[in-house]
């Protein structure tokens, strides 16, 4: 039974750092793990096309470099593709879009072991998380679910309103704030209302410390986070593989656009 690294860096109150990926190519997640300086990476399959081969050879990516790998879900599909990428051996899973504790008990039920204790729905399944066959005694294999590092991304006006309650919820380990859907559900663009947004964030981070929540924040670049460590903020996910090609391309190809415009 191999370690969750996550919930262990947790367990021990130490930071993390993540960055995202949108590509399925165990190459990319392998160059970030030959850095030595991530502690998982992030699959936005909210996003982003994938099979479920995808998932086994992302995780046995990062198994080679000793590092722990969280997957961001679409809501409508969330407990299908939980369970999936648990048994491919994810070690976080970021359920998006609950708007109350209500919808994140029941989403954590999907992925919480079935037992008298637990009270879930998921249960013993044949895959590579325990060896493809029966490798592990069930109640081994019940903490290794339990052992599942969840994280819940606060992005609705709702969900900021119920941040209290939805804190308070058993087994929630991380919250993310999401500025883009908080500011769509507000009916508004987040570039007119910045002030709004982040008193919105910084709501959500002090409640979640009080709470023993851990609020984890996307980060750009290393100098963004001081913002954040004054906060009480710990847990960083820094870079976006898409945002990154596309500021380049961007900045790249507009200079060289106006360096030939003349000729």
């Amino acid at each position: 039974m191999k370690e969750n690294k996550m919930r262990a860096l947790l367990a021990s109150g130490r930071p993390t750092i993540a960055t995202r990926m949108w590509s399925t190519l165990p190459f990319f997640t392998e160059a970030v793990g030959a850095t030595g300086l991530y502690d998982y990476v992030e699959f936005v399959a909210e996003y982003a096309p994938f099979t479920l081969y995808d998932l086994d050879n992302l995780c046995m990516a990062c198994e080679l470099h000793g590092m722990g790998s969280m997957i961001k879900l679409d809501f409508q599909s969330r407990g299908y593709f939980a369970q999936k990428a648990i048994q491919s051996g994810f070690q976080s899973v970021m359920f998006t879009d609950c708007r109350n504790a209500e919808e994140v008990q029941e989403s954590l039920k999907m992925i919480t072991p079935e037992t008298e204790e637990d009270g879930g729905t998921f249960g013993y399944a044949n895959r590579r998380y325990i060896g493809f066959q029966p490798k592990i005694t069930q109640m081994a294999h019940a903490q290794r679910q339990r052992d599942i590092v969840i994280s819940l991304m606060i992005e609705k006006k709702s969900a900021v309103d119920n941040i209290a309650e939805i804190c308070s919820v058993e087994g929630v380990d991380m919250v993310q704030f999401g500025a883009s859907d908080y500011s769509l559900s507000r009916t508004w663009d987040a570039k007119d209302h910045v002030a709004e947004t982040k008193e919105a964030e910084r709501h959500m981070i002090k409640t979640a410390i009080a709470h023993g929540v851990r609020p984890r924040c996307e980060v750009q670049k290393p100098e963004d986070a001081q913002y954040y460590i004054d906060l009480g903020v710990k847990d960083f996910c820094m870079g976006d593989q898409m945002w990154k090609l596309m500021a380049s391309w961007s900045h790249d190809g507009e200079a060289l656009r106006d360096m030939i415009s003349s000729l």
